[in-house]
């Protein structure tokens, strides 16, 4: 169990943060999506600062259990948010985009709660 743990919230960790990264970097389909979902551009900062700091706190976490958990749920509330928000945008060939990320924040959450 604890090397479970350790393999998927290292693996949430990393996608939060490559997330956040992709945000920082501000790629071309990046913007496009957040047009779409009628999202401003500047809003990309904060939506990368908070992936950062869920990854991050999830790596804290490894020495903190209650740390992890509260960077787990922080980072589903987020991914489920972010599914909302496409569905709210109706881009729905959209919709497994945060899903990944969803999944493994919801995994690491799970084993961190145990």
């Amino acid at each position: 169990m604890h090397t479970t743990y350790l393999v998927v919230t290292v693996l949430a960790a990393v996608a939060a943060l490559a997330a956040a990264l992709i945000d920082v970097v501000r790629a071309d389909w990046v913007r496009e999506n957040m047009r779409h979902y009628g999202l401003a551009p500047w809003t990309l900062t904060p939506l990368a600062l908070i992936k950062a700091a869920g990854g991050l706190g999830l790596l804290a976490g490894l020495a903190y259990r209650p740390l992890a958990v509260a960077a787990a749920a922080g980072l589903v509330l987020y991914f489920v948010a972010a599914e909302f928000t496409v569905l709210r945008a109706r881009q729905y060939s959209d919709l497994g985009y945060p899903l990944p990320y969803l999944l493994l924040a919801a995994a690491s959450l799970g084993l961190a709660a145990v």
